[in-house]
């Protein structure tokens, strides 16, 4: 198989406020909610880069279309980096994450492996 990923997709507990938290606070380009035409359809997509892109997805769904119980879903099972060419880039993105409602739970520092981040959870707590 060609290791590859296609589609990076978040578990959110409120579509409309995770698509306001990405697009207004943060500008990342969408075309909004789309499939709500479909039982269960409704989902937001963000183009990266390199055709990667990030899709925002009812919880309760992912865990009804995985055949899961959604109870116990954490925000601690994994991160999304988003890595820039300067601390004064990390400071600008961790205050424009936080100025849309993202909690910072740790203030950019210098970290022991080279780098220099924070890290935040955004409003719907799926980060």
């Amino acid at each position: 198989m060609d290791p590859r990923v296609t589609v990076i997709t978040l578990g959110v507990s409120d579509l409309e406020k995770s698509l306001a938290f990405y697009h207004d606070g943060l500008g990342w380009q969408t075309e909004g909610i789309v499939g709500i035409e479909f039982e269960g359809g409704a989902v937001a997509f963000f183009p990266l880069n390199s055709g990667l892109q990030l899709a925002l997805y009812p919880k309760e769904q992912i865990a009804k279309d995985a055949n899961v119980d959604g109870i116990g879903m954490s925000s601690v099972e994994f991160t999304l980096g988003h890595n820039v060419m300067s601390k004064e880039k990390v400071d600008e993105v961790i205050k424009a994450a936080e100025d849309a409602g993202a909690e910072v739970t740790d203030s950019p520092r210098d970290r022991v492996w080279g780098g220099y981040s924070g890290h935040f959870k955004d409003p719907d707590d799926h980060l």
